[in-house]
């Protein structure tokens, strides 16, 4: 029986735990924070707030592929607030800018419960090459670390050694993988592979099935007709699943994310969103072009990859992001 109360020890372990996380996710938006926040702290440093300023933070906006939407909802936003709060000095435009980037980041931070059903199904897809079986790897992780049972469904059945790359995250996570027997049936079929999983996730208890999906460009459009059929199907296994779906990005794809998000959308309705490689690369401002992009029913952002470590893949914190942007 574990008590209610903390001790003193255990409450360091905490703090000791969330600053490493701040320091994860800080160290991983390493390039992204050098191009941005070294070009912001040249204008912050340059005396007043001018028109000349707010076109240069507008170019570092952009550069940051923070996308039209969002840098001009910035830029309304920071001119309104320094003429609130009678703001003269660029220094002082620092606060803002990181007050206004949090606001318009929030509503992405939404966290995934996964309590809600079980087994609770979630459908992995995105296009290829995004990181879609190492992150489900990932999250298999995640999960159990907060004491949740997981299954995993092999639906690549595509991709060629996609089978035994998803057999050995589940090897190495301890985790059962419904899989076709063989690598050389090319012609299984992904649906069947994650209706068998979902129902032995029923008769086993687990509480959450990740389904592996093959990647797929949004121009191929028997194959997005083919995942529309994987999520069918899913329906049928368990009528109210998936529970979420769940589009993987990689955030060096920039601009192009958004268009990624809007075809697997209208072909399946995705729920939540997972940014990864974000350590990869310095147009971390991809976020905020997501946010631009949706103001009014922004896509939960459930996590963020910022390294290659298990633990690596940390749940979206939108104030932690800010702060991680700028020295």
């Amino acid at each position: 029986m574990f008590s209610l109360f903390k001790s003193k020890k255990n409450s360091t372990e905490d703090t000791s735990k969330s600053e490493s996380l701040v320091s994860k996710i800080r160290q991983g938006l390493t390039r992204t924070r050098q191009n941005f926040g070294k070009q912001l702290s040249g204008l912050f440093g340059r005396g007043k707030i001018d028109e000349a300023l707010y076109d240069e933070l507008e170019t570092v906006l952009l550069t940051a592929d923070t996308g039209v939407n969002a840098t001009n909802w910035l830029l309304d936003t920071l001119r309104k607030k320094v003429k609130r709060d009678a703001l003269s000095d660029a220094e002082q435009l620092k606060g803002a800018l990181q007050e206004t980037l949090v606001s318009l980041l929030a509503p992405l931070a939404q966290p995934l419960d996964v309590t809600t059903k079980k087994p609770f199904v979630i459908m992995i897809t995105g296009v290829n090459g995004v990181g879609k079986t190492t992150t489900i790897g990932k999250l298999t992780h995640y999960f159990q670390s907060q004491g949740k049972s997981v299954l995993l469904a092999a639906g690549d059945t595509f991709r060629a050694a996609a089978r035994e790359q998803l057999l050995a995250w589940g090897e190495r996570n301890g985790v059962t993988v419904i899989a076709q027997e063989s690598e050389s049936q090319k012609k299984s079929d992904p649906a069947a592979v994650i209706f068998d999983a979902i129902n032995a996730a029923k008769a086993r208890d687990i509480d959450i099935v990740l389904a592996d999906t093959a990647g797929r460009l949004t121009t191929q459009l028997h194959l997005m007709e083919e995942i529309r059929k994987i999520k069918r199907v899913i329906t049928k296994a368990l009528p109210d699943a998936p529970h979420e779906v769940l589009l993987i990005l990689d955030a060096n794809t920039g601009q192009n994310a958004i268009n990624q998000l809007k075809a697997f959308d209208e072909a399946l309705g995705v729920t939540g969103l997972v940014l990864t490689k974000l350590d990869g690369t310095a147009k971390g401002g991809v976020i905020a072009a997501i946010a631009g992009q949706y103001p009014q029913n922004p896509p939960a952002l459930r996590f963020v990859g910022v390294g290659e470590g298990l633990d690596d893949l940390r749940p979206f914190d939108a104030q932690e992001f800010v702060e991680a942007l700028f020295d």
